[in-house]
C-alpha cells in the first residue's frame, strides 16, 4: 500500500467549489506547477474510458484505467489471475485489497517514467477506496458520467474488442426515445476499420446475467462515493447525451476547455 503515495503531485487549493476546479478559458490545463488531478465515476458501460482517454491525451496526462489493470493482470497468468477470474466472471467488485496493490503498481511505474498528474478512471469505487485516495492526493474534481440503465446494458451487451490491437469498439446502434421527462438517447455504432473486422471478440464477462449484477453492485457502492464527493464541493455530474460525437463538445464545454482542443491542433 505504500506505494500508492506515489500520487504526490498535490494542487493549490482553489477557492470556491466545483466552477473553480475548473480551469478558467486563459489558462493552460497542463502548467508546469500543475497538472489535473481527476477522478472519472460512472456505472460499467457508461463510456469513462473513452472520454477519460480522449482528455488525457488532449491534457498529456497518463490514463490510469482499474479495469485495465484488472484485465492486464489476468492475461498475465500471475499469482492473482485465477482469483481474479473467479471474481469477474461472477460480476462481484474486486477487493480493496487487489485493486490498491495493482494501482500501487502502476502508480510505482508512473513515478518512474516521470509522468505527473492523472485521470483515474473506475477508482474510487468504494467508500475506502475514495478515504484512502483522500488521504494521499488532492483529487481536483469528479466527473460522475451518467446514462440510463436501459443504455448502459445494450452499449455494454455491443462491446467488442480487437484480439490483434486491443482496441475497443462496439456494435450497438441505440435510439431511444424520450419519455416520462427522461431524454431520449442516440448512439451509432463505433465500427472498426476492416482490418480489425474479423479479430472482434467478446469480453467474457459482458453476458445480460453478468452485467445488471455489476450495475446493481455498482448503484449499490457508488452513491455514498458521490455523496463523499459532493459534499466537498468536486462532484460534476453529466448526463451523456448521445455517443460521441453528440457528448463530447459538451463534455468539454462543461469542463470549461471549449477552446482548448482547437489551441492544441492548432500548435501542432
Amino acid at each position: 500500500m505504500a506505494a500508492i503515495t506515489c500520487l504526490v503531485k498535490r494542487t493549490p487549493s482553489l477557492s470556491s467549489p466545483v466552477a473553480r476546479a475548473f480551469f478558467s478559458t486563459n489558462s493552460h490545463p497542463a502548467r508546469e506547477d500543475r497538472n489535473v488531478q481527476w477522478v472519472f465515476l460512472g456505472s460499467p458501460g457508461v463510456g469513462k474510458g473513452t472520454y477519460a482517454s480522449r482528455l488525457c491525451t488532449l491534457l498529456g496526462v497518463p490514463h490510469i484505467a482499474t479495469g485495465d489493470l484488472v484485465r492486464n493482470e489476468l492475461s498475465s497468468n500471475g499469482p492473482l489471475s485465477s482469483q481474479l477470474s473467479e471474481i469477474v466472471n461472477q460480476g462481484k467488485l474486486v477487493s480493496d485489497e487487489i485493486i490498491i496493490n495493482l494501482l500501487s503498481k502502476r502508480l510505482a511505474a508512473r513515478e518512474a517514467n516521470g509522468e505527473s498528474g492523472f485521470i483515474l478512471d473506475g477508482f474510487p469505487r468504494t467508500m475506502k477506496q475514495a478515504e484512502i485516495l483522500e488521504g494521499v492526493t488532492d483529487i481536483d474534481l469528479v466527473v460522475n458520467l451518467k446514462l440510463q440503465e436501459e443504455v448502459l446494458l445494450a452499449k455494454c451487451l455491443g462491446r467488442r474488442i480487437c484480439s490483434q490491437c486491443g482496441k475497443n469498439f462496439n456494435v450497438a446502434s441505440l435510439n431511444i426515445k424520450g419519455e416520462n421527462g427522461r431524454p431520449g438517447v442516440t448512439m451509432a455504432p463505433l465500427f472498426p476499420p476492416e482490418h480489425c473486422m474479423s479479430k472482434l471478440i467478446t469480453r467474457s464477462d459482458d453476458t445480460e446475467v453478468v452485467i445488471k449484477e455489476r450495475l446493481r453492485i455498482y448503484n449499490e457502492t457508488s452513491r455514498p462515493v458521490e455523496e463523499f464527493y459532493r459534499s466537498r464541493g468536486k462532484l460534476l455530474e453529466f448526463d451523456l447525451p448521445g455517443g460521441i460525437p453528440e457528448s463530447w463538445p459538451k463534455l468539454l464545454h462543461a469542463l470549461n476547455l471549449d477552446d482548448y482542443e482547437e489551441k492544441q491542433s492548432a500548435a501542432a
